[in-house]
């Protein structure tokens, strides 16, 4: 690891040092059901006419689904990151790097208590195996060896995607409850920092050896991933539909995979990444 990689995790520890339990900082009495969770615009069915059909509370109960929907996705991805980096932590590690991974464990691990007391607070109804991580992605990033290039890319991909939504909600959090924008707002904060140090490591990696022998494994498994997670993050499960009132939640999660302002709206938000990892000469295909 050289000097700029270490003085970077060294500052970003710095900047982890003043550390804000999510459990004791979110106003937890200020989530409700009464109130949207998402602006309307990041729904999987806005902009449909059937959409327009619907009751508004049918409307206030799906947006509260879609933003547990992402929650889950960041219990999955936290999860795996989490296991995975553990292994890596000894001893032997440089101390700027290893002090860097636990302040970094330490905010994944507060987001992941943060996301299941949110859905607890709820009071809404999550069975079992509601909702299920992509199966083919979750195989790769729990196999992938751990530190290399890939697993960089996949965790540089899968903190930014998120973060990208979670800037859209904060920027338009005018007409849906505060306690949301205060849960995207603590996560986009931690992440800003997570980012920067999974980039750095994804640079040192590509690196290490030839550009195009990286990029001929780094681009199909990059896809996969990228694909699967987006449709996993953009689009709930056809049983999360059915929770918020909607019944044949498959038809619905069909309707929302054709809805083309959706599609305009993911666009949008996934630009910034897009233009992250064709800087690193990958283009992903969603």
């Amino acid at each position: 690891m050289s000097n700029t990689d270490l003085s970077l995790l060294k500052q970003l520890s710095e900047n982890s040092g003043r550390y804000r339990d999510p459990l004791v900082t979110i106003d937890w009495a200020g989530l409700d059901g009464d109130s949207f969770w998402l602006p309307e615009p990041a729904l999987s069915l806005y902009g449909l006419p059937e959409y327009d059909t619907l009751a508004v509370d049918v409307k206030r109960r799906l947006s509260q689904y879609e933003f547990i929907n992402v929650m889950c996705c960041g219990l999955w991805l936290e999860s795996v990151f989490l296991q995975r980096l553990s292994r890596r932590l000894g001893l032997g590690l440089p101390r700027a790097e290893y002090e860097y991974f636990l302040h970094e464990m330490r905010e994944e691990t507060g987001h992941s208590l943060m996301f299941l007391k949110a859905i607890e607070h709820s009071g809404l109804a999550l069975p079992p195996q509601a909702w299920r991580a992509p199966r083919l992605a979750d195989f790769v990033v729990h196999w992938m060896p751990a530190g290399g290039a890939l697993f960089w890319l996949a965790t540089v991909i899968a903190e930014d995607v998120p973060d990208k939504f979670n800037r859209y909600v904060r920027q338009n959090a005018d007409a849906m409850n505060p306690v949301v924008k205060q849960i995207c707002t603590l996560h986009i904060v931690d992440e800003a920092r997570h980012i920067a140090a999974a980039r750095s490591r994804l640079e040192a990696a590509l690196q290490g050896g030839p550009g195009w022998q990286l990029k001929l494994v780094l681009q199909p498994v990059m896809n996969l991933l990228f694909r699967q997670l987006v449709d996993t993050f953009y689009v709930p499960p056809a049983s999360f539909y059915e929770l918020a009132g909607l019944t044949h939640g498959e038809w619905w999660r069909k309707l929302a995979h054709g809805n083309a302002v959706h599609r305009e709206f993911t666009g949008q938000c996934l630009a910034p990444t897009l233009r992250m990892l064709e800087g690193y000469g990958l283009k992903p295909r969603s």
